[in-house]
């Protein structure tokens, strides 16, 4: 037992020595650090409507007609700097030299329908940022137009984040941020059980007072535990920045599941290959149709850790459980063909 502490204990600190594996949780480590910020970009990329619910654009607006309209209210709740111009001309020409970035035309409410005018750049990227963080003000203008005109329509508002962005965190960046840390530790088990093999340093560990299969579950448990403490800081790193995962303790294990799976797959090709480039090629592409194929699985990982962050009432550990058995089909036929598999020839 005391041979295995010390081999697991140099698999841990080889691991700090290797410049690709510690760019990888750095990049992560940065994604889950600044989540709320890195979301402002790419949902406006995922949707473009969040653009307008997520940020707080500073846009000059000008206004021309009724200045007494509820709509200047409803833009400066919106913090945007709102001024009045007397006619459409002087309107006009602040917009063309850049003082002021739209401009909206405002008649008198005289019961009826209002027809508005709306000025904008004609660059399309500043168009639809500009349309986008207009829209909820303008929105709250027409329901305001609804009530005064008698017209009623009934709302059911719903807290918590917008839809969109509620469906991007759990169902990509949670589950992503789980699972990646998986792919990792697959990753340096193929470096590391290649490299024994590669540099002929196999037969000095066997010369220690522990097993071949001990040696092996050394190298695959490092990485095994590498992703269980990447996915708990992770998780308090998310949580921080008001992202909240239910059922965190499932989520974990089940990230700890896939990756011990996929860490005795990746030991298996690094045995059969016996050389680091051919033997991570394969993994790689093994890895990706793996991936592929799981979503054929009901339910597949990505999809199970996302519904488990949710808190999904009919997910529970019993579908995590069913993941052990692909870490069963790995890990006994590894631990008893070992031998055979370092003795066949590539």
């Amino acid at each position: 037992m005391n041979g295995f502490l010390v081999l697991l204990t140099r698999e841990l600190r080889q691991i700090t020595k290797e410049k690709t594996i510690m760019l990888a949780i750095i990049i992560q480590f940065f994604l889950a650090s600044f989540s709320s910020v890195l979301l402002i970009g790419i949902m406006s990329f995922y949707d473009p409507e969040s653009i307008g619910e997520t940020t707080r654009i500073p846009i000059d607006v000008g206004i021309v007609g009724d200045t007494n309209s509820p709509l200047l209210g409803f833009l400066k709740e919106k913090n945007l700097r709102v001024l009045s111009f007397s006619d459409v001309g002087n309107a006009e020409a602040a917009f063309r030299s850049g003082h002021i970035d739209t401009v909206i035309f405002i008649p008198e409410s005289n019961g009826g329908i209002v027809d508005m005018k709306l000025v904008l750049p004609e660059l399309d990227a500043l168009e639809t940022v500009i349309l986008m963080v207009l829209q909820e003000p303008l929105e709250k203008y027409e329901n305001y137009l609804r009530e005064t005109n008698g017209v009623e329509l009934h709302y059911k508002d719903l807290d918590g984040r917008p839809h969109a962005t509620y469906e991007f965190l759990y169902s990509l960046i949670v589950p992503m941020l789980m699972l990646f840390p998986a792919f990792i530790a697959g990753s340096m088990v193929v470096d590391a059980v290649a490299e024994e093999l590669e540099t002929k340093t196999l037969d000095t560990l066997r010369s220690a007072p522990v097993s071949l299969n001990a040696v092996f579950a050394s190298k695959i448990l490092a990485g095994v535990i590498t992703c269980a403490l990447q996915c708990i800081m992770w998780a308090v790193l998310l949580r921080l920045n008001s992202l909240f995962i239910q059922n965190i303790g499932f989520v974990l294990l089940l990230s700890i599941i896939i990756a011990a799976s996929i860490s005795f797959g990746a030991a298996i090709i690094a045995l059969y290959f016996k050389d680091r480039e051919r033997a991570q090629f394969t993994y790689s592409m093994v890895l990706i149709a793996a991936a592929g194929l799981s979503y054929f699985i009901d339910p597949s990982p990505f999809n199970l850790i996302t519904r488990l962050a949710t808190g999904d009432y009919y997910t529970s550990g019993y579908q995590v459980a069913l993941y052990v058995i692909p870490l069963l089909i790995l890990s006994v036929p590894f631990f008893t063909m070992s031998k055979k598999l370092l003795a066949a020839k590539s």
